[in-house]
């Protein structure tokens, strides 16, 4: 466990002219935030003045030139840039996007030398963000490549997590994407996730179908009978609680993902409709498979209520307690594993 200092979380503070810095501020200005971590806005005093004004909050922060110098009992902000940006709430602007990326390098930079412990991402815009500097299509590429490990976008709220075989990308790319390999690679990110990161033993882990009615015997489409059964079977017959491919339009309404610990889909839409609606805005986009803890809310940059003053921080909230969390899971994790004796001694205690 951390022994100096609460957890420091780092926040990217996302587009500018959306809700990101909204959510941010909302959710600190509850005071109590900062007895379970020292927050670290990356963007500049005097961004984060204008948009309290602008929406009326009160809370006081504390201005620093980088995150080592970030003081417990605080709201700290890393000033990465001086000017003051022209925001217009509401609208696409390639400035604004460059903002949202100065902020988001600078918090990563910062994760990836201990200056923070976790990061937590407000939402971006996947539109203004690129440049020949940046080329993604979102946060989850971006870190991929700048942080150790395998990325697996993982949708987790109270009951429910969704990990996703293929993420940005064409619905018409899809079923050539699944592969064997890419199915093992998956699964094995989400095992090792749910033991690491939230203290699961053994994990049950269900899988979707690619087609409808997971292809119906062939009738609609063969990937499920050519790629994920055979998969599958190898997988469970290795000692893996692995089972699948499960029909995605009644497996939710059905209640059966609650027989499991996390649940694999197919394609983007096919996990993250079921469960943004189950959710209710309070899920939250966890990384995992990287070297550090990385959330963000389960939401993008509603520019249509963006400077009003309406948004929910609830799902930001969730996923700094949620970074939080896991932290905390992996720094145990990492203890018990390196002890066989304090290993052995869970292993009684729980048994």
């Amino acid at each position: 466990m951390k022994e100096k200092g609460k957890i420091r979380v780092g926040i990217s503070i996302g587009d500018l002219n959306g809700i990101g810095c909204e959510v941010v501020l909302k959710t600190f200005e509850d005071s109590r935030m900062t007895d379970f971590c020292t927050p670290v806005i990356f963007a500049s005093n005097k961004t984060i003045s204008k948009q309290k004004t602008d929406l009326g909050l009160t809370l006081n922060y504390n201005g620093i030139k980088e995150a080592s110098r970030a003081v417990d009992g605080k709201i700290n902000v890393v000033n990465v840039w001086q000017e003051i940006p022209q925001i217009e709430y509401g609208k696409l602007s390639k400035e604004i996007g460059g903002y949202a990326i100065k902020s988001l390098t600078a918090a990563v930079n910062a994760l990836k030398n201990d200056e923070i412990d976790v990061l937590v991402t407000a939402p971006i815009n996947k539109n203004n963000i690129q440049s020949d500097k940046f080329n993604f299509p979102g946060h989850t590429d971006y870190l991929a490549q700048e942080l150790a490990g395998d990325s697996l976008m993982f949708m987790v709220t109270e009951g429910l997590r969704i990990g996703l075989l293929t993420d940005h990308m064409a619905v018409k790319e899809v079923s050539e994407a699944i592969t064997p390999e890419l199915v093992r690679k998956k699964v094995k990110i989400i095992q090792d996730s749910l033991k690491m990161d939230f203290g699961i033993r053994k994990p049950k882990i269900a899988l979707l179908g690619i087609n409808p009615h997971s292809g119906d015997n062939g009738v609609i489409g063969k990937e499920d009978d050519e790629v994920l059964k055979p998969t599958i079977k190898e997988l469970y017959d290795e000692g893996n609680l692995v089972f699948g491919p499960y029909a995605a339009d009644s497996f939710f309404g059905s209640d059966a993902y609650k027989s499991f610990d996390a649940i694999l889909a197919a394609y983007h839409d096919q996990g993250l409709i079921p469960f943004k609606t189950l959710s209710f805005g309070k899920g939250v986009n966890f990384t995992a498979g990287l070297s550090k803890v990385r959330t963000s809310p389960d939401h993008g940059t509603a520019y249509e209520i963006a400077g009003k003053g309406k948004a929910d921080p609830g799902s930001f909230k969730e996923a700094v307690f949620m970074a939080i969390g896991i932290y905390k899971k992996r720094e145990e994790y990492r203890t018990l594993t390196k002890n066989p004796l304090a290993k052995q001694k869970l292993t009684r205690n729980v048994d």
